[in-house]
């Protein structure tokens, strides 16, 4: 998932520097979403690995 959102965020960043404004936000809007969604499953699966021990 952080993968994708880097693949987002350079994708972009290609967009914004070429002018294709509406590509690179809608890019950079994806990327955010999918790395917060990224680090919120990375602290659940934190929590779980320490309630488990």
């Amino acid at each position: 998932m952080l993968y994708y959102a880097l693949v987002f965020l350079v994708v972009a960043l290609i967009a914004g520097l070429l002018g294709f404004g509406g590509i690179a936000g809608a890019s950079a809007s994806i990327a955010q979403v999918l790395f917060f969604l990224f680090l919120v499953l990375f602290v659940v699966s934190l929590f779980m690995r320490l309630m488990r021990r």
